[in-house]
């Protein structure tokens, strides 16, 4: 029999190679195959798949802001503000825009006037929209005509009026682009500071100011944002403002002591001010009853009264949360700041007993 003859150590070489190829090529299918699954029973768990082919194209609706050290994405963010704000700003009317508003208007006029003002009829107002260009189409709505109608018999609106309605509106969007141009962060809000530099380019084009030194600059701009926050602010009460005489943007205890009817305590003058003062264990609002030529009132009955009416957890002390559940906070506070507010409390009774006595004699005086 004859000897085998043994493979060349070559085609050994071949053949492995070849077959771990086949397997690095079934691994590979297999990884495809496996996430193919994986997706078909994912999206079939979520209820996606051919019926809901809209999930596909739902839009992205966060961007990530670009942190401090990404300047090349700060800079194309910053770029884009720029490229969109124009792109707004070419959208509103310009002057001869709105000139050319005017003169449709004025021609399109239906007779009679209205006093001395020209107006217009819907059917009119309709033809001057389709006139006057693409910008203007937004302002010519039924919604804004109805806006404008008053009582004209004949169903018109005042011509002047609906000028000063667009003419508020570009102003209203010009103020606006002008704003962002200074939000610096992108966050779509002011801050004090990005406040500070608008007001401060916007000095040399208020005639108002014509006089005033540029050393003043920085004073005026300080006051001028510390009102804009403060009018802006939803809890305003809008008095603080008239409280400050010397017109430096803050008060002092003097001036914070003059408002409302100018009856509030020293003692809480002195705790906003973080004061720490003491009165001997007499109560600051025995000294303005003394100065108002009332009675003093013992601290004890006081501190009793307000026990009682607060009712806390612990009978030595009150909480804010126990001044929350009484729902007697505000009544508590009032007694303790302000003259006018003890005085009132003090006197509750007597007060009711006289409305009563008021409303029976409207009631007989109606007889």
């Amino acid at each position: 029999m004859a000897k085998e003859q043994q493979p060349h150590w070559s085609d050994i070489l071949k053949r492995r190679l070849d077959n771990s190829k086949k397997e690095e090529r079934s691994e590979e299918e297999a990884k495809a195959e496996e996430t193919e699954l994986f997706t078909k029973y994912y999206t079939e768990w979520k209820g996606g798949g051919d019926r809901d082919e809209s999930y596909k194209n739902i839009p992205r609706f966060y961007y990530r802001l670009p942190a401090e050290d990404e300047v090349l994405l700060q800079k194309l963010r910053e770029e884009s503000r720029a490229v969109f704000l124009q792109r707004k700003s070419r959208e509103l009317l310009d002057n001869e825009e709105l000139q050319n508003l005017w003169f449709l208007l004025d021609k399109h006029q239906v007779p009679p006037v209205s006093g001395e003002e020209a107006m217009i009829s819907y059917e009119a107002y309709l033809q001057v929209g389709e006139k006057a260009g693409p910008k203007c189409k937004k302002f010519f709505t039924a919604r804004v005509y109805a806006k404008l109608l008053h009582s004209d018999p004949y169903g018109r609106i005042s011509i002047m009026q609906f000028f000063n309605y667009v003419m508020r509106k570009v102003w209203l969007h010009q103020t606006r682009i002008g704003l962002s141009l200074y939000d610096v962060a992108g966050q779509g809000h002011l801050r004090e500071s990005d406040l500070e530099n608008y007001i401060l380019e916007l000095i040399p084009t208020l005639p108002q100011l014509d006089g005033l030194e540029k050393s003043f600059y920085s004073f005026y701009v300080c006051t001028a944002v510390r009102k804009f926050f403060f009018f802006l602010d939803p809890l305003r009460t809008g008095q603080y403002l008239n409280l400050d005489k010397d017109h430096n943007g803050m008060l002092s205890k003097e001036e914070l002591s003059r408002y409302g009817t100018a009856t509030l305590t020293s003692v809480f003058l002195d705790r906003v001010f973080q004061e720490c003062l003491t009165y001997d264990g007499e109560m600051a609002i025995q000294e303005q009853m003394k100065l108002h030529g009332q009675e003093p009132v013992s601290f004890q009955d006081v501190k009793d009264e307000i026990f009682d009416m607060v009712k806390p957890k612990d009978p030595y002390k009150i909480t804010l949360q126990d001044l929350v559940n009484s729902c007697q906070g505000d009544t508590v506070t009032s007694i303790l700041i302000d003259l006018n507010g003890f005085w009132t409390y003090e006197n509750r009774e007597v007060l009711v007993a006289n409305d009563n006595d008021s409303s029976n004699t409207a009631d007989l005086d109606d007889t």
